[in-house]
């Protein structure tokens, strides 16, 4: 496996700790790619190799799931540099937009052509995972069929990212 494969798979596993959803979720959006690849060209291969680099430490340290989970409020979701990087994931993956970095972030790490608030693909709006989590479907796409709007959503979620103690994420 070369290195960019590897970081995927690394960006897929920090994403499905991020949002919740396992690794066929979402791969079943069909957005991996856009997405690895707009976090790249917008923060920076740096920074996404420091952002992997630290969740593979946090996973690989943690002893249990609230161990790791404080590990991922701390080192990432609470660092100035990889938080908004972080936050802004989850965004992308529930609603397949990239939001523009905060101000404060990009005087302080750089500014991108790209770190501008858009759709990243023709599909990411109908994709989003927060369709999925509400049982709804996305406006003008996706068509739920002839009085389904009659009945309430039935939220059954069985796609969650589970922790899962290993000796390395490498390793998967």
């Amino acid at each position: 496996m070369n290195t960019q494969q590897n970081q995927q798979r690394q960006f897929i596993d920090l994403s499905g700790a991020l949002t919740d959803f396992n690794a066929f979720a979402l791969h079943g959006t069909g957005q991996v790619e856009h997405y690895y690849k707009t976090l790249n060209d917008i923060v920076g291969r740096d920074t996404v190799e420091q952002l992997l680099c630290v969740f593979q430490t946090v996973y690989e340290c943690a002893c249990d799931e609230q161990m790791f989970l404080t590990g991922i409020r701390q080192q990432i979701m609470g660092d100035v540099k990889l938080g908004p990087v972080a936050r802004n994931i989850i965004k992308l993956w529930y609603t397949g937009t990239w939001y523009q970095l905060p101000r404060t972030w990009r005087e302080a790490y750089g500014k991108s052509e790209q770190d501008k608030t858009f759709f990243v693909s023709s599909a990411s709006y109908t994709e989003g995972l927060l369709w999925q989590a509400i049982d709804a479907n996305p406006s003008g796409a996706k068509g739920p069929g002839y009085g389904s709007w009659s009945e309430p959503p039935r939220i059954h979620f069985d796609n969650s990212w589970q922790f899962v103690k290993q000796q390395s994420v490498q390793s998967k």
